[in-house]
Order: structure tokens, then sequence, then C-alpha cells
């Protein structure tokens, strides 16, 4: 049996970024730190930050006046940031710049008098945050049915946005019938859509012409890591996502010559490594890499075009979490290069 590794895979710049300002703040202030709600879709990545004494609350009413506390990378509403300022809570910000970027554009468009369509899943903590920034304005679709049937006003202009972790794909059919039930819809800009889910995503797809079986590794919870599952079966290869090496079923394995194996992009690498070593044990005697060439929008090329430095940093000015983004991108998947400021 062979493995085939696919290449980009794991762990996005975004996440990298949530996860080290955690670890950088434990450092600083010590524990016990407070994080709003996960801090990304990772299982093993919220436990070992649990071990280490981060504390992980669904809203803010479970965190103790002027503690310290972190939001997560997903970003979270206005309201959820007063809430913060009027308890006097010592908030440090880990939303993706990307993300950041998404609610700046919700806020430029609601002052221009536009009406909002956002494409996502309904529940996810980015959506959340998202529609938080302006709920009056919002309208959530989530499903090619849904754009059949949601009503929408016709008297001002119209203006698509996406949560920044669905691929073009994900995306393509729902906002094709927007566009053709109201012709005059602003499409989402390129580079709103996450460069490493899409990249992933091609990954995966080049993947299952190659392979008998798929690999996930990955959190339930993580909508990204679900959907390359999906870009597998899609294509006729049976998929399973799996946390880590101890849910591999060796009967999966029975008559398989190839399986593909990847990550989503909550998945720290030592999993992935992990899950390898047990397929060695269960019989695979080779790997080869599954590398595709990155589609890094151009925008990508010049990250200061996100205006990064606005991004990341602590609520009451202190840089002990502070972050910015180099100008290039990273060879292998496109993230963009990030520094640490502490």
């Amino acid at each position: 049996m062979k493995i085939l590794l696919a290449q980009p895979r794991g762990v996005c710049a975004g996440v990298d970024r949530a996860v080290k300002i955690v670890e950088i703040a434990l450092e600083r202030f010590g524990p016990p730190l407070y994080v709003r709600r996960e801090i990304v879709h990772n299982r093993h990545t919220v436990q070992r930050l649990r071990a280490r004494g981060v504390v992980f609350v669904d809203e803010l009413d479970e965190v103790p006046d002027e503690a310290l506390v972190v939001f997560s990378a997903h970003g979270v509403s206005p309201a959820v940031k007063s809430e913060a300022s009027r308890r006097g809570l010592r908030a440090i910000d880990a939303t993706c710049p990307l993300v950041a970027k998404v609610h700046q554009e919700v806020l430029r468009n609601v002052e221009r008098d536009r009406s909002l369509v956002l494409i996502g899943h309904a529940g996810h903590d980015e959506v959340v945050g998202t529609v938080g920034h302006a709920p009056q304005a919002i309208t959530l679709v989530t499903s090619v049915e849904d754009a059949r049937t949601v009503a929408l006003p016709r008297q001002r202009p119209l203006v698509a946005l996406t949560q920044t972790t669905l691929s073009l794909d994900d995306t393509a059919e729902i906002l094709a019938e927007l566009r053709r039930r109201f012709p005059r819809l602003e499409q989402p800009a390129a580079d709103d859509i996450c460069s490493a889910t899409q990249n992933r995503q091609n990954a995966g797809k080049a993947m299952a012409e190659r392979v008998d079986l798929l690999r996930v590794v990955g959190s339930a919870n993580s909508s990204n890591a679900a959907r390359l599952v999906e870009v597998g079966q899609a294509r006729g290869v049976a998929g399973h996502l799996i946390d880590d090496e101890t849910e591999i079923d060796p009967l999966w394995l029975q008559g398989v010559e190839t399986v593909g194996l990847t990550s989503g992009a909550s998945t720290p690498e030592a999993l992935v490594q992990r899950v390898i070593d047990r397929l060695r044990e269960l019989g695979a005697h080779s790997m080869e890499a599954c590398e595709t060439v990155d589609n890094c929008p151009s925008a990508w090329r010049c990250i200061r075009m996100m205006d990064a430095d606005k991004y990341g940093t602590c609520s009451d000015g202190s840089p002990g979490a502070a972050c910015r983004l180099d100008e290039d991108c990273v060879s292998n998947n496109c993230d963009g290069v990030w520094r640490f400021c502490h």
C-alpha cells in the first residue's frame, strides 16, 4: 500500500497566528487565560492549550471581571467587544486578518446604504461574528435552495460576501443562482476567499484521481476539513474524517493500493505524521507527495493591501500580542508569512 500525501495541507497562517497569540499571552501573563469559543476548530489543539491553563468559554458571562480574554480566530461581533469593555476585561483579538477585512467591508457597505448577502454556514462562529456587525443589513444564504427563495430588497444596491473558509467551488452555484435572480448583485472580492481553503481543495481534487481511499485529518467541527472529505466523495472516492491515528479502522484498508492523506486548515502537522506512522504499521510501504500549483490571488502578492497592522492588537493598546504580515507568500500554501512582536 502506498500513501499519497497532499501538498499543500494542514495549518494555515490565520490558525497558526491565533494559536501563537494564545501561547504568547500564556507566557507573558500566565494562567488562567480565558478564550471565547475554541481558538481554532481542532480538538487536539484545544486540549493541549487547556492543559496549559487556558479556559475555553462559550460566552463572556463565564469570564470573571477584569480577567484576560482572547477572541478566537473566527472573529466576534461589536457587541461582544462592547461587553468586554463594559466589564473591564483585558481583551486580545486573535481574529484572522482576512475575517477582519470582511468585517470592514460590511461596515463600509452599510455606510453606503447597501444591503448585504452573506454566503456561509448558519451557526458557524465566523458567520455569527460577521452578521453581528450589521444584523439589520445582512441576509444569510446557506444553500442553492436558499438562493432560489430568499427575499432581498431591490430598491438598494446588493453586495455579496462569503464566509472566508468557503472555497470558490463551494460558493459558485449559490452565487450563480443569486445573480440569476438579482442581476445587479455585486460579486464578493476574490481575495475574501481564503486561499488556504481553495488550495487544499485543489490538492484534494488532484489526489482523488489517483487514490482508492481518502483520509482527512481534522476535527468534526472543522468545516473545511469536512469539505475535503466531500471533495473526494464527489469524485467517487470513499473518504473518512479522522481526528488522529486512533480512529483508523484497519478494515478500511483491505484491498486498498493507494490511500490519500490530507488535513484541514486547523490540523497540526504532528497529527498527520502520527497518522502516517500508523498507516506504515498497517502495511504502507511507500509515500509520495501529491503537489498542486497554488492559485494565489494577485492581492495576496501584496498583503499590505489587507492593512494587517490594524488587526490582532490588544484592546488596551499593549503590544504583547501584536502581529503583522510580511509581503511575500509562503511558497507551499500562499497563506502569507507571519511575524510576531512581543
